[in-house]
């Protein structure tokens, strides 16, 4: 089966940090960009950041702009995104996915993205 396995989720106080990983499964890496998504309760599923297939581009929402960092390891094939400085509205199911390219492309574009995994629950409370 072809599919992510995203882990690394967790509950952390306001200010923590964690970081989430994306294993692909059943594909190689080399040739796709990958994006991190979230949806929180009740909210439509937003795109997080994106990382091209060399990591030669990288890309953030706004909302995690200097916050959040994109990484990848083809050789393992995993992404990791890591989170700092985290806030009570960055709680949410975080899952990654694969772009059938090999650059990203607007966070807001969706429907280009393959392979999604299951996601990971992050809880951001005090």
């Amino acid at each position: 089966q072809l599919q992510f396995v995203e882990s690394g989720g967790g509950l952390v106080q306001p200010g923590g940090s964690l970081r989430l990983s994306c294993v692909a499964s059943g594909f190689t890496l080399d040739y796709n960009a990958v994006g991190w998504f979230r949806q929180a309760p009740g909210k439509e599923r937003e795109g997080v950041s994106c990382i091209s297939s060399t990591s030669g581009y990288r890309d953030y929402a706004d909302s995690v702009k200097g916050r959040f960092t994109i990484s990848r390891d083809n050789a393992n094939k995993t992404v990791y995104l890591h989170l700092n400085n985290l806030k009570p509205e960055d709680t949410a199911v975080y899952y990654c996915a694969a772009l059938r390219f090999s650059g990203c492309l607007s966070l807001q574009l969706q429907n280009d993205y393959i392979y999604w995994g299951q996601g990971t629950q992050v809880t951001v409370s005090s």
